[in-house]
């Protein structure tokens, strides 16, 4: 098929050249549309990731070619920054005492998501292109070769929307120990499927002993050579408390430099990473959980690059009708084969229900190790089916990585995850004086107990003390404005001159208030002047200046630590 906007726009878009004074203009392009399409889509309620690629897309391989292939091959240093960035990042989530807990589970799962699929694509692609050419080493070839591909799971677009969506529980927790190892169980089947092949139809191929050695060479080699940056790492960290830009310059740096370890030795880049990460969150925890903070602070811009990057090298219009049914078969396949796989290995290990239902929605995602596979079937197997194999992984890349994240977003929604990944100052970040609660009410909507009238006398004041929560009291006029505020601290010196207190009357011992607070007034503004006043104790007021109650620093403290309490217990019912 042709593509149509092949020659469209050559002349206006002439800078897509690679040239030093038209780098800063493309990588602007890319993060400027990137940005604004991933915004776009999370409108939709559509996680923004499907937003960037969308935006590559558009601009890319299969529309108006603003990035050309050698732009975007020129570019590829940031795809292995950003995939480094999300193995770190992924390492920080695997600690050793959730790997002791999940452990059992993680394999168990990871066996039966990765080898479920390849059979269930093996033997559908095999029988159906066996229908249609009626050439059985044709087919087989293929399907073995599809099937060890389709096990991979990419972790960046899956993770991404775990990020997003704040997600915490049982099954985040399975998904980030899947994508972080079914990359290995992918190449462990593709060398054996690559190792029947290659007698079938002849290609490149140095065995499966060799190929099997080289595999065990990468993953240890890696694991060992992110492991001992991790521990640098670490030593630095303790050495630099309180150093947040110097901590942050020197992670990258170190993260940066296990990477160019890995690409000399060709090593995975990703897997160093990950253990990188997973030496360091599990060797000095609190010394180093803020550098993963740091990091994840550093990377959206990173990520926006990445994915529309991923989005730009989709071509869709060098697929034929044939390897269009054969890529449609294989989404169905392996969507088919990770449902029942993950499903199975969840129930035997008896994963949270959470787990079962809705861990098959997190793991459509293909990309990075997919593609690389493809590639190398393309090199093994130049001369019969690698050029079919690379076009097929194209085209269903392009489908899985539009619908992947939209249905992580799904799955985690329904397990009831989103938004309990957070912390008090994310809460309090999030929060506005109407939000505040005491027990059930909302301060803004049911605290009329905490106003007084200006000609209420010491004693109704007092009672009013005696059974509300209250240690401060706002006083309104006639017509409902503000005009002053009592606490208790004050009554008590009020007290001191006998029984004439009795009979005064609130406009007589209230204070005038220092700063006032609307309902629309967010937390981070409150604890500001909170501290700029140096008090405890706010009026609330409308937007007409009329008294609506008051805003009570120990108040707000317990509706942020009963936010966090109530989260907690959410993730325990998950767990359950």
């Amino acid at each position: 098929m042709q593509d149509p906007f092949a020659n469209l726009l050559p002349a206006f878009f002439h800078f897509t050249k690679i040239e030093a004074t038209q780098l800063v203009l493309l990588l602007g392009i890319i993060l400027f549309a990137g940005a604004i399409g991933g915004w776009l889509f999370q409108k939709l309620k559509i996680p923004q990731v499907v937003g960037y690629i969308v935006i590559g897309i558009i601009i890319g391989s299969s529309g108006f070619h603003i990035l050309e292939p050698n732009v975007i091959s020129a570019l590829d240093p940031i795809s292995t920054v950003a995939l480094s960035l999300i193995g770190f990042l992924i390492g920080g989530e695997l600690k050793l005492k959730v790997i002791k807990k999940y452990g059992k589970q993680f394999i168990s799962i990871l066996l039966f998501e990765a080898i479920t699929p390849a059979i269930v694509v093996g033997g559908i692609v095999t029988l159906i292109v066996w229908l249609v050419t009626k050439d059985i080493t044709h087919a087989v070839s293929l399907g073995l070769i599809l099937g060890a591909i389709c096990s991979a799971t990419a972790p960046a677009a899956t993770t991404d929307v775990l990020v997003e969506y704040r997600t915490r529980g049982p099954l985040t927790t399975t998904v980030y120990g899947i994508v972080a190892m079914d990359d290995g169980v992918a190449l462990i089947l593709y060398t054996i499927a690559s190792t029947i092949v290659t007698p079938l139809i002849g290609g490149n191929s140095i065995g499966f002993l060799p190929q099997l050695l080289y595999i065990a060479r990468d993953i240890f080699g890696s694991l060992l050579i992110g492991g001992a940056f991790g521990l640098l790492l670490t030593f630095l960290t303790k050495k630099l408390l309180n150093q947040d830009a110097r901590i942050l310059t020197i992670a990258l740096g170190c993260l940066f430099i296990c990477n160019g370890v890995c690409s000399i030795f060709n090593f995975d880049n990703i897997l160093a990473s990950m253990s990188l990460g997973f030496v360091m969150i599990n060797f000095a925890p609190s010394k180093t959980k803020s550098v993963f903070s740091l990091v994840n602070n550093y990377t959206p811009p990173i990520y926006v690059l990445f994915f529309v990057l991923v989005g730009a090298k989709l071509n869709i219009w060098i697929i034929t009708p044939f390897l269009g049914v054969i890529a449609l078969i294989y989404v169905f396949g392996r969507t088919l084969g990770k449902s029942i796989g993950s499903t199975l290995g969840a129930w035997i290990t008896k994963a949270p229900k959470t787990v079962q239902k809705y861990l098959p929605y997190c793991l459509l995602s293909q990309a990075g190790v997919a593609i690389g596979l493809s590639i190398a079937a393309g090199n093994d197997f130049a001369d019969s089916i690698g050029p079919e194999i690379l076009l097929i992984i194209t085209a269903t890349t392009f489908i899985v990585q539009l619908i992947g994240p939209v249905f992580v977003k799904i799955g985690v929604t329904k397990a009831g995850e989103c938004g309990l990944n957070v912390t008090i100052e994310d809460i309090k970040k999030n929060s506005r004086v109407t939000d505040v609660k005491w027990g059930h009410n909302k301060i803004c909507d049911y605290d009329s107990d905490s106003i007084v009238k200006e000609n209420d006398v010491l004693f109704t004041i007092l009672n009013s003390f005696s059974k509300n929560p209250y240690l401060n009291y706002v006083v309104k006029n006639k017509e409902g404005k503000l005009v002053g505020i009592i606490s208790l601290e004050h009554l008590k010196e009020v007290m001191q001159i006998g029984d004439f207190a009795e009979s005064m009357l609130a406009m007589d011992v209230m204070d005038p208030p220092k700063v006032t607070v609307k309902p629309s007034t967010t937390l981070p503004e409150a604890y500001q002047l909170f501290e700029e006043n140096d008090i405890d104790a706010m009026p609330i007021v409308d937007a007409d200046g009329d008294t609506l109650g008051i805003l009570e620093k120990s108040t707000v403290d317990h509706y942020l630590h009963t936010r966090i309490i109530e989260l907690n217990r959410k993730l325990d019912e998950l767990d359950n």
